[in-house]
């Protein structure tokens, strides 16, 4: 009897790719073993019982725990080590919670806040807190705010932009002479601009006039809330340029946060938008009662309609089955802190959009984006039910219960 496992893990941070180790297993006696293999390490155990199994198990843990502290001896920190400032462009729960996870990371480096709101601007100068987003959280004290946009962006060494999506392009064009040509920008921001259907891929470089500004997308499924408490989390990092990426893994990666890599732009842009609206329908869902077996069924054929886009757009179907897909639909769907959930179970439940929008300190990016996503799907000539449905009940063609009515009685067809 022969087993090979391997473990789907991709990489730790802050390390580069690599080959995972391998066990090859052989019953014994009289297993005989495969062709030598210098990547494998060959383990024969009798595989007579429970005792014998657990043997296994413990001994492939070993592996991978010397394994782990093999490539973290051989951590690169050269980038965290040589970045003296940092800028996030935004105020908001998700931008505050990335300035204080990368102000932790080293103490003499300075984090810019650029905030809009100078009662939120004087709250983190002088009380160290958020008084908006985190009256309860303690900012380290290399977090210093400002509202002037030259003071922020100079000397930079990252800008992180985390302001919603409907607003970048205006806001980055009047910033756009402070911003040096070489400044990476790390985008936290996901939608799509609703007249004009671009990602921040494309948003960021024609606000700022500089095609070749370097760019970086983050995601993952991640609420700010639990980054601020250090809790475990992973994201994924994009670029089309991967030293790029790499060195954003070498900034953020920390025992609480595990980055991967992807080079896949637009399939960790397209997941970042599209879930958004799939978790309005998910809210609509649970705030009309319809069960578990609702739930899972229109879960996943957004899934399926998230991912029929994306790749028509050129997007990996694997990236949509990782963090920046399938993990971040799992997390805004089925978890009651998702905003976009939160409409959606408030309009199942019978409440107006428009009261509903305006009880909200938060952007709820999905309102926004779900009729910029059928106007993308009807260019790339992709059907999408679900998401189209969300879109009709946004914009009060269709009420939530007529909606599901209609999505039950759409055609049997095969899976795909």
């Amino acid at each position: 009897m022969t087993c090979l496992l391997e473990p789907p893990f991709r990489c730790l941070p802050p390390f580069q790719p690599f080959s995972p180790p391998r066990f090859r297993c052989y019953a014994a006696p009289g297993a005989q073993p495969l062709p030598s293999d210098p990547d494998t390490e060959t383990l024969v155990l009798p595989l007579d019982g429970p005792k014998e199994r657990r043997e296994i198990v413990r001994l492939a843990w070993e592996k991978l725990v010397r394994w782990s502290r093999s490539l973290q001896s051989r951590a690169k920190t050269d980038v965290l080590e040589r970045t003296n400032k940092i800028v996030v462009l935004g105020g908001g729960s998700f931008g505050t919670a990335i300035a204080a996870h990368v102000a932790t990371r080293k103490s003499p480096l300075e984090v810019n806040m650029l905030v809009r709101d100078p009662q939120v601007c004087r709250s983190i100068n002088e009380e160290h807190h958020n008084c908006k987003y985190f009256p309860q959280h303690e900012l380290p004290k290399n977090v210093i705010a400002t509202t002037d946009a030259k003071a922020a962006l100079l000397g930079a060494d990252f800008c992180f932009h985390a302001v919603p999506v409907q607003f970048s392009s205006a806001f980055l064009e009047e910033i756009a002479n402070y911003v040096d040509p070489g400044l990476p920008f790390i985008s936290l921001s996901k939608g799509l601009e609703l007249n004009t259907l671009r990602t921040m891929s494309q948003i960021i470089p024609k606000a700022l006039k500089n095609p070749r500004q370097p760019y970086v997308v983050l995601s993952g499924p991640s609420f700010a809330l639990e980054l601020m408490n250090k809790l475990p989390t992973a994201l994924v990092v994009a670029s089309k340029d991967q030293k790029i990426a790499n060195s954003v893994q070498q900034l953020m990666a920390s025992k609480n946060l595990r980055i991967n890599t992807s080079s896949d732009v637009t399939g960790v842009e397209i997941a970042g938008a599209l879930k958004n609206v799939l978790a309005i329908a998910a809210g609509i869902v649970e705030g009309l009662n319809l069960g578990n077996n609702s739930m899972a069924a229109l879960v996943s054929q957004g899934c399926s309609e998230i991912r029929w886009l994306a790749t028509k757009m050129g997007a990996k179907s694997t990236t949509l089955t990782g963090l920046s897909g399938t993990g971040d639909v799992m997390l805004t769907c089925f978890v009651s802190l998702s905003r976009n959930r939160t409409v959606g179970v408030r309009l199942g439940s019978g409440e107006k959009l428009d009261d509903i929008l305006s009880s909200m300190n938060q952007v709820a990016e999905g309102v926004a984006t779900a009729g910029a996503v059928i106007a993308l799907a009807q260019k790339y000539n992709v059907k999408m039910p679900v998401l189209t449905a969300v879109a009709r009940i946004i914009d009060n063609e269709l009420t939530p219960t007529k909606a599901v009515f209609e999505l039950m009685n759409l055609p049997q067809v095969e899976e795909v």
